[in-house]
C-alpha cells in the first residue's frame, strides 16, 4: 500500500507501466465537476467516479476487499475519507470465493488499521492489501482509477 499526496504522483511512475497514465489523468481532469460512473481511460486503466454519502465502519467492513487483476489508485477528490486496511497474509477468514468477473475477494476480518484520506490524497492498494473504503461521515467524492496488471 501507498499512501501520499498527488503533488508526490511522479514518485511512483516507476512503479507500474501504467501508473504515470492513471497521474496523468488526475492531473488533467476537472475532478470537481467530473460526473458519477464508470469510463475507460486506456487500454488497462478504468475510471470509476462516485459522489456519496459515507458509510459506517461495519457497513464497509461487511465488504473488507482486495483484487487479483487490478490494482486500485483511491483518490479522495472532497471530503474526508476513511479506509480500514489488513494485509492479504493475515486475512484467515474468507466471505465467500473469489469472484473473477469482478476481480473481487472478500473477507470477514478486521481490519488492523486505519487512516484518512482528504481532498488531493491518494492510497494504492496492490492484491496483497485487503481494505474497506468510504467509512466517513458526510459526501465523499472520490475517483478510483483501476489499473491492470
Amino acid at each position: 500500500m501507498i499512501i501520499d499526496t498527488i503533488k508526490n504522483a511522479a514518485k511512483y511512475f516507476s512503479v507500474h507501466p501504467l501508473f504515470k497514465n492513471a497521474f496523468e489523468f488526475i492531473s488533467q481532469t476537472d475532478l470537481a465537476n467530473a460526473e458519477s460512473g464508470k469510463s475507460d481511460i486506456a487500454e488497462g486503466l478504468k475510471a470509476i467516479f462516485s459522489d456519496s454519502p459515507g458509510k459506517t465502519k461495519e457497513a464497509s467492513i461487511a465488504k473488507f476487499e482486495c483484487h487479483n487483476k487490478n490494482i486500485d489508485i483511491q483518490f479522495c477528490i472532497k471530503g474526508v475519507e476513511t479506509i480500514g486496511w489488513k494485509p492479504r497474509e493475515s486475512c484467515k477468514k474468507p466471505n465467500g470465493e473469489y469472484n473473477d468477473e469482478k476481480d473481487v475477494a472478500f473477507f470477514n476480518d478486521a481490519p488492523d488499521m486505519y487512516f484518512q484520506l482528504t481532498d488531493g490524497q491518494f492510497a494504492i492498494f496492490f492484491p496483497e492489501d485487503v481494505h474497506a473504503p468510504m467509512i466517513g461521515d458526510g459526501e465523499i467524492k472520490k475517483l478510483v482509477i483501476k489499473v491492470k496488471i
